[in-house]
């Protein structure tokens, strides 16, 4: 395949995406974060490979900035610290390692945001179960359907593809825009500037 047919297919990818997720569920998603905010409940993310990747991505966007000067909003990455991760997987499971920091950090009126190509990661299934224990409200970022995670999902962001590539580039488009529309329903709340600087993070 070459890299204009690649472009072209993840292109098509993204617009059967944005035209399959109604305004229904990306507004659900972005209302339990604003209001997770407003309350300065923890909004957990997790995700494994790639999608560890895009986990910090939005805990960075979310603790730091995306387009506005603002106040920091409390975003944890359950993918990042090391030292948990690798002590629990070694003491106990690695697929109770999220579940586990899910425990330690849930408060009420949180989030929990779990990415997975495939929605059966293990360990993003067991942090979702527990999230529910909890009270936590739950937010995929997963393939076609949604797997095992969409059962136990509040707002379910499922794209149409089995490539795990495709997949997790639809999932910028989609984690960008909710980062965008959450600092524009925050304007006003938080001390958030109405100036916006050229790029985000």
């Amino acid at each position: 395949m070459s890299f204009k047919s690649y472009c072209s297919e993840s292109a098509r990818i993204i617009e059967e995406t944005a035209a399959r997720l109604d305004d229904e569920r990306l507004t659900a998603a972005i209302d339990l974060v604003t209001k997770a905010i407003v309350r300065r409940s923890a909004i957990l993310v997790c995700g494994n490979g790639g999608s560890a990747s895009d986990a910090m991505h939005i805990t960075g966007e979310l603790v730091g900035r995306f387009l506005k000067e603002r106040s920091a909003f409390k975003a944890i990455c359950l993918s990042s610290n090391s030292a948990v991760i690798t002590a629990w997987s070694n003491d106990y499971s690695y697929d109770s390692v999220f579940a586990r920091q899910v425990e330690a950090y849930a408060e009420t009126g949180g989030v929990l945001i779990g990415l997975s190509t495939s929605g059966n990661s293990a360990n993003v299934v067991e942090a979702f179960a527990v999230a529910r224990k909890l009270g936590l409200n739950t937010i995929a970022l997963t393939g076609e359907g949604g797997g095992k995670l969409a059962a136990l999902s509040d707002v379910l962001l499922d794209v149409p593809s089995q490539s795990t590539p495709h997949i997790q580039q639809a999932h910028i488009c989609i984690y960008h825009y909710l980062c965008e529309q959450v600092e524009v329903k925050c304007a006003g709340m938080l001390g958030i500037s109405s100036e916006s600087p050229a790029c985000g993070a």
